[in-house]
């Protein structure tokens, strides 16, 4: 199964990468958006027990390769119980095209659609693309679970990696420039995380939009702007994911 066509020239570690050194106050925005997603993940799966709620289970392996404190974790799950969270989230997503045609998916959630949905057509209006409807991008993306296992100290051996990943369930491992990045059917990602965490170190795990194909963008102007879009749709704090097929 190895080096299937809907993993090639996957970019996510390389994005890792440069934010591997971010400032505390990105990691405190990182927290703050698990956080949210979090709760919503309780109140939707009605439950504080990952183990009966699959939602759930999915956002705290994503907080724990993030490097989320255990006690941050549990204060979010009993805040997201407690009768007085009066946190009203819901969850949208925007689609369109950057710059020379690059894919985009925006995923939210959000108090206000209004003050969203403004904030993000604002960004792709001013950076050179353009806001479409709902599934004009998004079929040219799969959903996949993506863990991504940092090689850089460990020294692990890729058939071992890859015979650990196939026994747990996931259907494939990519060797990435210093990074095993083990692909799941989203249905299968809380079972293969459970398996995997207690032998490998995430650097990332969580249900992506991977694309199937990839796109080029042809001058350094271009580029300029399609990184500038990107860095301020992740910096809005209604913006959880930012997904797109930007070839590298």
């Amino acid at each position: 199964m190895k080096g299937m066509n809907f993993v090639s020239g996957h970019s996510k570690w390389h994005n890792i990468q440069k934010t591997k050194g971010a400032a505390d106050a990105k990691r405190a925005q990182a927290f703050t958006k698990i956080a949210r997603e979090m709760i919503v993940a309780v109140k939707e799966g009605g439950s504080g027990d990952p183990a009966n709620n699959s939602r759930l289970a999915t956002v705290i392996a994503k907080a724990k390769a993030a490097n989320m404190p255990n006690d941050n974790i549990k204060r979010t799950i009993d805040k997201a119980l407690g009768s007085g969270n009066t946190d009203n989230y819901e969850r949208v997503t925007y689609e369109g095209y950057g710059v020379c045609g690059v894919a985009v998916i925006v995923e939210a959630m959000t108090d206000n659609r209004n003050r969203t949905a403004s904030e993000v057509r604002h960004l792709f209006d001013k950076y050179g693309g353009n806001m479409g409807a709902a599934g004009c991008v998004s079929w040219s993306f799969d959903k996949k679970g993506v863990i991504v296992i940092d090689d850089e100290d460990e020294d692990l051996e890729e058939d071992a990696v890859m015979e650990d990943a196939l026994e747990a369930g996931a259907d494939d491992l990519v060797n990435d420039d210093g990074a095993f990045v083990v692909y799941t059917d989203p249905d299968s990602f809380n079972d293969v995380c459970a398996a995997l965490e207690g032998k490998y170190k995430f650097d990332s795990a969580q249900i992506e939009m991977v694309p199937q194909n990839y796109v080029k963008i042809t001058s350094e102007d271009d580029v300029k702007k399609f990184e500038k879009m990107i860095d301020l749709l992740e910096d809005d704090d209604d913006v959880q994911n930012v997904w797109h097929n930007w070839e590298e």
